[in-house]
């Protein structure tokens, strides 16, 4: 039997140090003999015993089968925290050698162009030096990065992400920036089927739609309780009662401002609604001076703020690109950025953002890691004779993270407030 030295071609095997204490604890837990879980895994008896010794290290294949054999996941037996992956983890997880990684990349443009070979990626994967030309520019191995991701089958994201932990000395790599787009043809020309005064309508109800999502932001910042987008994106139109008792709604004033306001849910709503711009529900709610009323809710759709921004002469706005965090999840890490080096207090941070920006946290039993971007640390009492809380804090990859793409989060999100971030840059390790 070869053993993991024996060399592939012309390049050793690529080694994955598993922990031989999880190896052997994950076995005992589910009751298995060595015998057992070699015939499971399909290896022999005596392997599983060098491999709990420590004496051997599983090949991808190899790791892959006892991963299956043991129904847990990589980082169960390497130690690897979910968070915290590596180039060699993504690998390995994913099943393939170096050579055959190196064979998937070399049939992307990227790849030939850096004339990718199993020794350049042991040595990615390593942290040293690759040789050869373009391999110390970010805009070419930016390149690089969906051809590793289709390989490994994960998203691009995680892809940079371990990048950027495995060789945390360099330049990360650049991904395509995406530019505003001009209107598109059909948006504009759905505008410009418009009369004037639908025009108004659909630019109003769009602006009302900003101000609300503001407003969002703003609850957010203050820590109280926001209703899903689903909900608030529906705007109060009318109110289905005598404007004298009640007033006029938000979205009502500024349709009288204009000049244009119908009474009621009106017939230009209505005529939006049958192009596919807008959406009309109606539902009821409890007014101080009148009781329970009936009340006329709008909502603009993507197809209605395309051609609203057509029409007002808006580009397009780009999605965020895959390794950037929502603005939600930006602002929670900019708080602990902020709050850095002394970390955010322990119960100032919980609820959804920790599966996806914690080390440890995982969204659902088949997602995929968070990004581990902060991780709760112990606070020492004074003398070290036991943990007095535990505080969030940025991983190196987190502070990094802040550190590389602070103006780009600052054109995107101006709202949230980063003052102070940029001293994180200096502060670097």
């Amino acid at each position: 039997m070869k053993s993991s030295f024996d060399f592939y071609g012309f390049m050793p095997l690529p080694l994955r140090t598993i922990n031989p204490s999880r190896l052997a604890a994950r076995r005992v837990e589910l009751g298995l003999t060595r015998a057992a879980l070699a015939k499971r895994a399909g290896v022999s008896p005596r392997m599983i015993f060098f491999y709990e010794e420590g004496r051997h290290a599983p090949t991808p294949a190899r790791l892959e089968q006892l991963v299956a054999a043991l129904g847990c996941e990589v980082g169960a037996l390497t130690g690897t925290q979910r968070g915290q992956e590596t180039l060699v983890d993504l690998r390995y997880a994913a099943g393939l050698t170096l050579e055959q990684v190196a064979e998937l990349l070399r049939a992307s443009w990227a790849g030939r162009e850096l004339r990718v070979s199993a020794s350049k990626v042991s040595a990615l994967e390593n942290g040293r030096p690759v040789r050869g030309r373009h391999w110390q520019d970010p805009e070419v191995t930016g390149r690089l990065l969906v051809p590793l991701a289709k390989a490994y089958g994960v998203p691009v994201r995680m892809v940079l992400d371990a990048w950027m932990r495995t060789r945390g000395d360099e330049p990360a790599p650049a991904l395509a920036d995406k530019r505003k787009q001009e209107p598109s043809r059909t948006a504009l020309a759905a505008w410009e089927s418009l009369n004037e005064r639908q025009q108004i309508y659909l630019g109003e109800i769009m602006r009302d739609d900003r101000m609300t999502e503001t407003e969002m932001w703003m609850r957010r910042v203050q820590r109280l309780l926001v209703p899903r987008a689903a909900e608030w994106r529906k705007l109060p139109l009318t109110l289905k009662a005598a404007p004298s008792v009640i007033g006029y709604t938000r979205l009502q004033e500024r349709l009288r401002q204009r000049g244009v306001h119908d009474p009621g849910a009106g017939p230009t709503v209505h005529a939006l609604e049958r192009r596919g711009l807008l959406m009309i529900t109606e539902d009821l709610v409890e007014h101080p001076a009148v009781g329970e009323v009936g009340r006329v809710l709008v909502e603009i759709t993507r197809r209605g703020r395309a051609a609203a921004r057509a029409g007002l002469g808006e580009p397009r706005e780009p999605d965020p690109a895959a390794h950037l965090l929502s603005e939600w999840l930006w602002g929670v890490l900019a708080r602990v950025a902020v709050a850095e080096p002394n970390g955010l207090e322990d119960d100032q941070l919980a609820g959804r953002s920790l599966f996806f920006i914690g080390v440890g946290y995982k969204g659902k039993a088949e997602g995929r890691p968070s990004r581990g971007f902060v991780d709760s640390v112990p606070l020492m009492a004074p003398g070290g004779t036991h943990v007095a809380e535990y505080r969030w804090r940025l991983t190196r990859l987190g502070r990094r993270h802040v550190v590389e793409y602070l103006d780009v989060y600052r054109q995107l999100y101006p709202h949230t407030d980063t003052t102070g971030l940029d001293v994180l840059a200096g502060d670097m390790p």
